[in-house]
C-alpha cells in the first residue's frame, strides 16, 4: 500500500506548524496526524465534522486550533467550550501538554470520541466532560475559557462567563471580524483585543476575540 498519503499530511502538517511559527516536536506532530486518522475513522459514523478529507482536516481543524496556543502560554487551565470532536481542545492538549485541558460538550456521541482520543493519544492532562455549559459547575475556575465555531460571543459570554477563574479570560475564535456580535456582549465583560489570525491552507478571514471581566 502506498504511504503516499500519510507522507503529504505529515509534511502539511509540518509546513503549517512552521508557518504559524510553532515549534512541535516528532512526537507532537505523529499525535496530532493520530488524531486526524482517528476523526476521519469515527466521522463516518459518527458525522463528528462536515470536513471528510484528511488534507482538509489539516488546515481545517489542526493548524486552525494551533493559531490559538500562541495566546495561551501563560495559562495553567482551558476549558474548550463547545469542544464537538475535539477542536481546539485535543490539539492544544498535544501542542502545550503541561496545560490542564477540559474539554466541554453537550452530546455524548462527541464526548465518547474525545474520551477515546484523549485515551489512545495519552493526553495525561486532558479531560472531557458531557454537559450543558450553563449547568457545568466544576470544583473550580480556568484561566482560559475558549470556543470555537461554538455561539455568538452573546451566548458565549452568558453561558460560560461563570467559569473563568479571577484574572482569566475568554478567548473566542471567529471568522470574519464580528462587529455587530461586539456590539451584544452583555454587561460584565468587555473586548481588550481583536486578533487577526494566518492561519496556513485555509481560505477566508480568522480572528481570535479576547475578552476579561470588568472589575465592578
Amino acid at each position: 500500500m502506498s504511504t503516499a498519503p500519510s507522507a503529504t499530511l505529515a509534511q502539511l502538517l509540518a509546513e503549517g506548524i512552521d508557518q504559524l511559527g510553532l515549534v512541535l516536536d516528532a512526537a507532537q506532530q505523529e499525535k496530532l496526524l493520530a488524531y486526524v486518522a482517528l476523526l476521519a475513522k469515527w466521522n463516518k459514523v459518527y458525522n463528528l465534522t462536515a470536513v471528510r478529507e484528511p488534507e482538509r482536516m489539516i488546515g481545517l481543524h489542526i493548524l486552525d486550533s494551533l493559531s490559538l496556543v500562541p495566546h495561551l502560554h501563560e495559562a495553567r487551565s482551558m476549558l474548550d467550550v463547545g469542544s464537538g470532536g475535539g477542536l481546539p481542545g485535543i490539539c492544544v492538549a498535544i501542542a502545550l501538554p503541561i496545560l490542564e485541558v477540559v474539554m466541554l460538550d453537550s452530546l455524548q456521541k462527541k464526548t465518547t470520541f474525545v474520551r477515546q482520543a484523549i485515551g489512545e493519544l495519552g493526553l495525561t492532562k486532558a479531560s472531557v466532560e458531557c454537559e450543558r455549559v450553563e449547568n457545568f459547575q466544576p470544583t473550580r475556575k480556568f484561566d482560559v475559557v475558549t470556543s470555537r465555531a461554538f455561539a455568538e460571543l452573546a451566548d458565549f459570554v452568558k453561558g460560560a462567563s461563570h467559569l473563568v477563574a479571577p484574572g482569566g479570560r475568554m478567548l473566542a475564535m471567529k471568522g470574519v471580524y464580528p462587529h455587530d456580535e461586539i456590539t451584544r456582549i452583555p454587561i460584565g465583560m468587555q473586548v481588550v483585543d481583536v486578533v487577526t489570525l494566518d492561519v496556513p491552507q485555509i481560505e477566508g478571514q480568522r480572528h481570535l476575540v479576547i475578552l476579561e471581566k470588568i472589575d465592578a
